[in-house]
């Protein structure tokens, strides 16, 4: 290539090859040049990657992750991502990142509030300079208990008929069910001609039961968690009586989903006499042998369930195929320079059809105007720029699994051409020919000097405020006109045009600005829209054409709401809307279509669909026997969508049993009525209807309540519970108790009360009707004090008490003991059965609302769809935060859903949800979790502070921190200033601030002058409120340099701004000049003192010297006698040491030395010093030493304390 373009520069180009193929060859030539040269394609791929793994708690968790590369820079960097958050290289203390990339976890952590280390784990491979790639997501899971849903229970079977013995454990993952004939192990698959066969599901059938079947089976459940014992339940074989019986589905199929090429099994199984035919079908196909759902082709089938007998019994199901991610098409390496547009191909098949995304170094790539899916999954990049080099990943996942492939982009500069080369000057007088909404034509005239022959020209292109420069080349070299489609309406755009010749391009022209029109090409609105309700299910909806169609309209598009779905294509002015809801409003949108698209719909048209009668009965009837001649009628209204209209009035007939009822008609606001009068020891029916404007709508199933004999006697407080009975776990203790024994005192309830030691630390109250009681958030290996007591009206019971020892997180739990136990074991009175618990809601949603609320919905599989609701069915729904360890609860909840409001924006909750009918109540449901959205921030940002800043008196510093209640992620700040704070704050200065900074710096303000400052805080939700106003007063400058406040000025060769700070607080130099008046101060104090203490002495000096001398003579006179004057109290500061001093002969009586005797001795020491020494301490008198009085020290002493204490 680069000797025919030698040839085709020098003499010309080769036969068959002209120029513009020469200048089509330059850029394939350069890029076969930068991959020769400056490098080629990285291999870059993982080796192995993290697979799904279950563990359990407490043990340990390792996840593999590997990467190599075809580079010299060094082995790829292996980096973790959790749920998408990316790991630390240290993690913490359980969690570390061997040195060969793989993560090791350690101690498995797991529990029902908090597992940290249950999710999905990603790996990120990272080469330095090139870019990032991501491996497979792997699943981890923790092994959690296993729980029995359905127990298995004894069965009884005719000879020669079929049984099925079942068994649900529920568990994630899902448990292995084995079954056991005897206590002997049943193997886990059966020969295909074997009577006994281990469904899918865990249930064991038996067919064609024989005697030697009559025994006692039992399932286990194992997974890697835990493992699970059923009950024992017999199989009873009974004779054939040879009686014809019905035909009874012992399991029906259901849908079934399995990967391609895997095993299908429909489960069915039938019981009747004469003995069930079982028939499969295929579509219309007659199976005649069990075989495989799915074709080698993958091809779905519809299956279907033949029972012949008397009767004809038809199941339909399907049996769908899963097919991971298959790629038909690879994401390809690509080289391309910037500013041209690239499109990166994937396309990829699977069942169910997959979803795509793409990957650009480890992070998904979000859809913009410059990064676009086209085609469905191709990715298409618009103007390059250097930054979306890297590596490209095309993710696929469907449920059957994921794929992934990558592509990696390079970009690189143009190759300079060689010095003295020449280069075609810029073109002139680029000018716009045509300027629409969506696109500009251009033309330009050729640039004065060429270089030679002008190939081909580029035209480059950005819109305004954006950094990606699109380009678009002309078709034929000789053209001088362009059009630039594909832009947008009312934008700017600048544009340039450059010229090549078969060198290289040459200079750029002046850039061209350039915006677009509106976009009014399409038609405007309709006129005279109208919709008028025909029916409760259909609408009439007319108009007329637009006032400006511009150009012919090609037909309409009519939009409507409840339905996202909702929107037709039309022709005519007017069109009939069918198969609507009933009494539903409705707003009803028409647009005008022509050539350019649809036009603007600016009018709406407003309807709502007639009434009709309720097409529901009222729900959750619940009767409640008030007393032996009352009876208390509860209902909820139909469902919204059944009602059909407004509700006038609720019509409920009663009867009772063996005579003529009667009816009542409640207002509609009622959800109750109490029937008062009825006849003791009798049985009532009720059924409710609901009524609209336009009649009754279907009632619901008669209720039966019978009134009791007597009155229940609430005139004393009710006896002492029968029995009370505990379970202890790690962290709970499940609690389960019956009534007192005497049946004719009414209980309204019971206090539970518990706590370590004594059972007077917490309290609960819980309904009459509970009998179980799960005391949850207790600490492991505890010893808790229980106490139950009945109450009515008349007060409270005596109570019944025990003990329990909450388990240690070590102590394994029994795996033969039921998560729920039994109840009770013998009731003293005749009671309901409650050994069975209730099975707790599935299925639950939270969806959040609005930043204050979010929706809980659930799903009951515990009551079947017809099934009479004779007891209300209350749900009880908690939610508390995701770090807070109690939580909040809303009881009697009689509906499928509720809505739970006063909740703190941007936080997340976790909510669960229990279900109580009558003395049975269910255990919490799984949790779901819902963020509430995004507010304005409801509080100002705190400790607003301003600073002045050294060496500069016209600027200050703020700083502040973040609001309490942000309400949402902080985007930024709006801090005004002035100098009149009672100026309306839209007058104020205002400067904003990126939401990531706390200090900002205001400059050339004005000296000595009060400024106020007032801040606030704003997320995408708005702005919230300001902070409280604060004032500084900035640094006041003389003449000569000194700069600060009167008293305290600093004086420099050039002035400096000395600011006080808000609210009064000292500034530096004002603490600097503080000090220096303190110290002044206590010397000179010291100073006085000591003047005065030596005046004192010297005095005294005098005084004691000629009463010595005096003393002394006398002494001689009298001889050996002693004097006893008073203790010399006075100290030679020169001669500070320890003196030996003789013991005073006396002794005081009580038998210890008298201080007064030995300070007597004193003098005597004292007087033979002073008469060796009496001449040189008197010469030194005046110049190095001084006598101080003993006396006179705790005056010091107490005046230097005094001092201290008043400076500080």
């Amino acid at each position: 290539l680069i000797r025919l373009l030698t040839q085709n520069k020098a003499s010309g180009a080769p036969e068959g090859l002209g120029p513009c193929c020469s200048c089509l060859l330059f850029p394939v030539v350069m890029i076969a040049f930068d991959l020769v040269i400056l490098g080629g394609f990285v291999d870059f791929t993982f080796t192995q990657e993290p697979q799904d793994t279950v563990t359990v708690r407490g043990g340990m968790l390792q996840l593999d992750c590997q990467a190599q590369s075809d580079t010299v820079a060094g082995p790829p960097t292996i980096t973790w991502r959790k749920d998408g958050v990316l790991l630390s290289a240290v993690v913490d203390d359980r969690r570390q990142q061997l040195a060969n990339g793989s993560l090791l976890v350690q101690n498995v952590v797991h529990s029902r509030h908090h597992r940290p280390d249950e999710g999905e784990y990603q790996c990120l491979a990272t080469l330095d300079g090139l870019g990032s790639i991501v491996s497979r997501i792997a699943k981890v899971t923790v092994a959690g208990p296993l729980k029995v849903v359905v127990p298995t229970e004894s069965v009884s079977s005719y000879l020669g008929d079929t049984a099925l013995l079942r068994c649900e454990v529920s568990g994630d993952p899902t448990p292995v069910i084995r079954w056991q004939k005897n206590r002997e192990d049943l193997p886990l698959t059966f020969e295909p001609d074997s009577r006994l066969a281990a469904l899918p599901s865990g249930s064991l059938q038996v067919s064609r039961v024989q005697p030697p079947d009559s025994a006692t089976y039992r399932c286990l459940a194992d997974n890697p968690g835990s493992t699970r014992t059923g009950t024992d339940a017999e199989l009873r074989v009974l004779p054939e009586p040879g009686v014809s019986r019905n035909l009874q589905f012992l399991q029906r199929p259901s849908r079934v989903t399995a990967l391609l090429g895997a095993d299908a099994v429909l489960e069915c199984s039938a019981s009747g006499y004469p003995t069930p035919t079982i028939q499969w079908r295929r579509g219309e196909e007659l199976i005649q042998s069990w075989s495989v759902c799915l074709t080698p082709g993958g091809r779905k089938g519809v299956a279907g369930v033949h029972m012949l007998l008397h009767c004809l019994c038809i199941v339909l199901l399907l049996c769908i195929p899963a097919v991971p991610p298959q790629f038909l098409n690879y994401p390809t390496n690509t080289y391309a320079y910037e500013s041209t547009d690239i499109e990166l191909e994937c396309a990829v098949t699977g069942s169910p059809p997959p979803t795509v995304r793409w990957m650009k170094n480890g992070e998904e790539v979000i859809p913009s105007d410059y990064f676009q899916i086209v085609d469905g999954s191709n990715l298409q990049i618009l103007g390059l720029v250097k930054s979306d080099e890297g590596f490209y990943q095309c993710v696929a996942e469907n449920s059957a699994g994921s794929s992934q492939a990558m592509a990696q982009l390079l970009l690189r500069e143009p190759v300079s051409p060689s010095p003295g080369v020449a280069l075609p000057s810029a073109p002139r007088d680029l000018v716009p020919v045509l300027v629409s909404s969506r696109f500009v034509r251009l033309s330009w005239r050729p640039p004065e000097e060429t270089g030679g022959a002008v190939q081909t020209y580029g035209i480059y292109y950005s819109q305004d405020g954006v950094e990606r420069e699109r380009s678009v080349n002309v078709s034929e070299p000789e053209s001088l006109e362009l059009t630039v489609s594909n832009l947008k309406p009312e934008e700017s755009y600048s544009f340039r045009v450059i010229a090549y010749n078969d060198v290289g391009p040459g200079e750029s022209s002046v850039p061209l600005r350039i915006t677009t029109k509106p976009d009014l090409q399409v038609p405007s609105r309709v006129e005279s829209l109208q919709a008028v309700a025909l029916s409760p299910t259909s609408v009439q909806v007319s108009w007329e054409p637009p006032s400006q169609p511009n150009g012919p309209v090609l037909g309409y598009r009519l939009l409507w709401t409840e339905s996202p779905s909702g929107k037709e294509q039309v022709n005519g002015l007017n069109y009939k809307m069918d198969g609507l809801n009933k009494f539903t409003d409705y707003t009803v949108r028409v647009l005008a279509i022509n050539r350019y698209g649809p036009g603007t719909a600016l009018e709406t048209a407003s309807v709502t669909t007639q009434s009709d009668v309720p097409s529901a009965p009222p729900q959750n009837i619940t009767l409640e026997v008030v007393l032996s001649r009352s009876i208390k009628v509860s209902w909820q209204p139909p469902p919204r969508s059944a009602q059909n209209g407004i509700i006038t009035a609720y019509k409920i007939k009663y009867r009772k049993t063996g005579r003529r009822g009667d009816q009542e008609a409640i207002e509609p606001n009622n959800f109750w009525y109490l029937f008062t009068g009825l006849e003791k020891g009798s049985q009532y029916s009720f059924q409710v209807a609901a009524m609209t404007a336009n009649g009754t709508g279907p009632a619901s199933d008669w209720c039966t309540a019978e009134t009791p004999e007597n009155d229940l006697d609430e005139s004393q407080v009710p006896d002492q519970p029968s029995s009370l009975h505990v379970r202890p776990l790690p962290n709970s203790i499940i609690m389960s108790w019956t009534p007192p024994l005497s049946p004719n005192i009414l209980v309204r309830g019971y206090i539970i009360g518990y706590g370590v030691g004594s059972p007077y630390a917490e309290t609960v109250r819980v309904d009459s009707k509970q009998r179980y009681y799960s005391i949850e958030n207790l600490e492991p290996s505890s010893h808790y004090v229980i106490s139950l007591k009945a109450f009515n009206n008349a007060g409270e019971g005596v109570p019944l008490y025990e003990s329990a020892v909450t388990r240690s997180l070590t102590d394994p739990i029994d795996p033969s003991e039921d998560d729920l136990f039994h109840l009770f074991d013998k009731y003293p009175t005749p009671m309901p059965d409650t050994s069975t618990p209730m099975i707790p809601p599935v299925g639950v949603q939270a969806v959040a609302l609005s930043s204050d609320s979010v929706r809980v919905s659930w799903a009951d599989n515990s009551m079947t769809k017809n099934q009479k609701a004779s007891e209300v069915r209350y749900y009880s729904v908690k939610w508390k935060t995701s770090y807070s360890t109690s939580g909040k609860y809303k009881v009697n909840t009689v509906t499928l859903s509720h809505t739970v409001t006063g909740l703190k924006p941007n936080t997340m909750y976790e909510f669960a949800v229990m279900v109580t009918k009558g003395r049975k109540s269910s255990t919490w449901s799984m949790t779901a979790h819902a963020t509430t959205y995004e507010a304005a921030p409801s509080s100002a940002p705190k400790d607003l502070t301003v600073i002045s800043r050294e060496g500069r008196p016209r600027a200050i510093l703020i700083s502040w921190q973040p609001p309490m209640e942000a309400n949402g992620r902080i985007t930024g700040y709006i801090l005004y200033y002035t100098l009149d704070k009672n100026m309306p704050i839209d007058d104020w200065v205002m400067e904003a601030i990126s939401g990531d900074r706390l200090t900002h710096q205001v400059v050339d303000l004005n000296l000595d002058t009060v400024y106020y400052f007032r801040i606030q805080a704003k997320n995408a939700k708005g702005v919230g409120p300001l902070s409280e106003p604060v004032h500084f007063r900035t640094a006041k400058v003389l003449q000569g340099g000194c700069v600060g406040k009167p008293g305290s000025w600093q004086c420099s060769e050039s002035p400096i701004g000395q600011m006080r700070p808000p609210h009064g607080s000292a500034t530096p130099q004002k603490n600097s000049n503080l000090l220096v008046i303190i110290v002044v101060s206590v010397g000179a104090v010291t100073v006085v003192v000591v003047v005065i203490v030596a005046l004192i002495c010297t005095r005294r000096s005098s005084a004691q010297q000629r009463k010595k001398r005096a003393s002394h003579s006398a002494s001689k006179r009298k001889g050996s006698q002693k004097d006893l004057r008073p203790p010399d109290l006075w100290i030679h500061h020169e001669e500070m040491e320890m003196k030996n001093m003789e013991k005073a002969p006396s002794v005081a009586p009580s038998g210890h030395d008298s201080p007064i005797q030995s300070c007597q001795d004193l003098p005597q020491v004292a007087h033979s010093q002073s008469e060796s020494q009496m001449g040189s301490k008197s010469s030194h008198s005046g110049t190095g030493w001084m006598l101080i009085p003993l006396f006179i020290y705790p005056h010091i002493c107490y005046m230097w304390l005094y001092l201290n204490v008043y400076i500080i």
